[in-house]
């Protein structure tokens, strides 16, 4: 039985616990107001700004999923909670003498800087522009060189059932689309994120070490996906604005990232796409409208 720390124990890290318990493993999920996790998860209260807990809870743990995310989109956010806080857990973790198998960092697409729409894997160069790629590439090189047998997996857009973004921007018409551009984007559902980290930490030896891509089958053009989501609830299409300026600019870049290597692994996505994702979440909004 594996005695899994789940740090920064969000809906991925609940998601993930509920199913590795599943599994016989004992999860301990880490943040600082634990007591809304769900059974089977063992609350442990823990502040990774302070380093409060983490001694305790590093005891004894085989398995480390660092699924942090920033109190807010800042440098000084980015860097408390991805780079600071990941040192604190190992500096516990070495503390402890904890008998580690595997530590798995949660990263993000941002690492990749890729603009015009070209084909992204783990191998392509990484030279963000903003600082929130740069520090996530920071917390990736702390953990690839802390010695710990590690995988770093880079998630594109999280949605899912609390995650309704681009729904809710659909719905109210504010969402747009740069006429005549194609701007490719990248998903991938809740669920997914955590069967994939599932699936790298059940992985033998050193077969999940490195980079890897958490992306679904098919990156999309963001106007496909927006007609798509306007069609099914069957309201207007996003308007098609000036390809100029702000209207221009897509946050997360313009690129077409590739799941090769984790699909070769032998992980099957329970929503290769984001048509399978997205009927979900909007059928049990009650919006849907029309057949998928």
């Amino acid at each position: 039985m594996a005695r899994v720390l789940i740090a920064g124990c969000g809906d991925v890290g609940t998601a993930l616990g509920v199913a590795l318990a599943a599994d016989g493993d004992q999860v301990l999920g880490l943040r600082r107001h634990p007591e809304c996790l769900p059974a089977p998860i063992i609350p442990v209260r823990g502040d990774l700004a302070t380093g409060e807990g983490l001694a305790a809870a590093a005891a004894g743990v085989t398995a480390l999923v660092y699924a942090a995310s920033a109190d807010g989109f800042t440098d000084d956010a980015y860097r408390a909670a991805y780079v600071d806080g990941l040192g604190r857990v190992l500096d516990a973790l070495r503390g402890a003498r904890a008998p580690l198998e595997r530590v798995l960092f949660t990263s993000s697409t941002a690492v990749y800087a890729q603009s015009d729409g070209g084909a992204v894997d783990e191998t392509s160069p990484t030279a963000p522009s903003g600082f929130s790629g740069r520090r996530l590439l920071e917390a990736e090189a702390l953990l690839l060189g802390s010695g710990f047998p590690a995988s770093v997996l880079r998630l594109a857009g999280i949605y899912g059932p609390g995650r309704r973004r681009l729904i809710d921007e659909v719905r109210s018409g504010t969402a747009t689309v740069p006429d005549g551009l194609s701007i490719y984007t990248n998903r991938i559902h809740v669920a997914d994120c955590a069967g994939a980290i599932r699936h790298l930490l059940r992985l033998p030896g050193s077969s999940a070490d490195g980079l890897w891509l958490g992306v679904d089958d098919e990156p999309c053009e963001r106007a496909v996906v927006l007609d798509w989501l306007a069609d099914r609830m069957d309201v207007a299409r996003p308007r098609r604005v000036a390809a100029t300026g702000a209207g221009a600019r897509q946050r997360g870049g313009n690129k077409r990232c590739s799941n090769a290597r984790l699909v070769s692994s032998g992980y099957a996505f329970r929503y290769p796409t984001f048509r399978e994702g997205y009927a979900e979440v909007i059928a049990a909004l009650g919006l849907a409208s029309r057949p998928a």
